[in-house]
């Protein structure tokens, strides 16, 4: 599982994304906007373990392209479980779910996801 990233550590979510190739720059700006809408103003933006995340304390979900895909990272495994059914349709790895470079999870899901897993970090 290749990362699309630059092999240079960047130093900001604008730098990430824009070493980022099409579609999955679109698909990630999408996400970062969905986040961005269910979270309190006074989260920020950081890159944590090389990909782009929101940190509010510390950092609670994140996000990144690969060569054949995209994921959200909730850095929780527990969170996901909680989740099962809605995350039928897509690969899931421990904190992590994968889904296609053309295509955001639903909006709604992804708003659900950030606000429990930063309920879970209070």
């Amino acid at each position: 599982m290749k990362n699309s990233m630059p092999a240079a550590i960047p130093k900001t979510v604008d730098d990430y994304l824009a070493g980022v190739p099409e579609p999955a720059r679109t698909t990630l700006n999408k996400v970062r906007a969905i986040i961005r809408s269910a979270i309190p103003a006074a989260a920020t933006e950081v890159i944590s373990y090389r990909i782009p995340a929101f940190k509010y304390k510390r950092p609670f979900i994140g996000y990144a392209a690969f060569s054949d895909h995209c994921s959200l990272f909730v850095f929780s495994g527990t969170l996901l479980e909680s989740f099962q059914e809605e995350l039928k349709p897509y690969s899931t790895s421990k904190g992590g779910i994968h889904f296609p470079l053309d295509k955001p999870l639903p909006a709604t899901l992804i708003k659900k996801l950030a606000k429990a897993r930063l309920a879970l970090s209070e």
